[in-house]
């Protein structure tokens, strides 16, 4: 029961990681360019910030969505494959 119960909070854990990290890293990546324009500029408008972040991170949802529901409906059915195993170790 607790190795079943192990295995579905790393499943969930890098579930999370897959879906979150990419989108993560380009918030990042865009934060780190804005930044360097900024100090080479000298352009300290706070809206200059956030708003390419946020594009940035909305348009890579867009293109990752269609991969994104795959990978959590394969992993939901899994999960839901597993419910029987879960029953049966009480």
């Amino acid at each position: 029961m607790q190795d079943i119960v192990i295995t579905l909070l790393q499943k969930m854990f890098i579930l999370t990681l897959q879906m979150s990290v990419p989108i993560l890293l380009v918030g990042v990546v865009i934060g780190l360019m804005v930044s360097i324009f900024q100090t080479v500029t000298q352009i300290q408008e706070s809206t200059l910030t956030f708003v390419p972040k946020i594009v940035g991170c909305v348009v890579l949802l867009i293109f990752l969505l269609p991969w994104m529901m795959g990978v959590f409906i394969t992993t939901v059915n899994e999960f839901n494959s597993m419910i029987p195993q879960l029953i049966g170790a009480m």
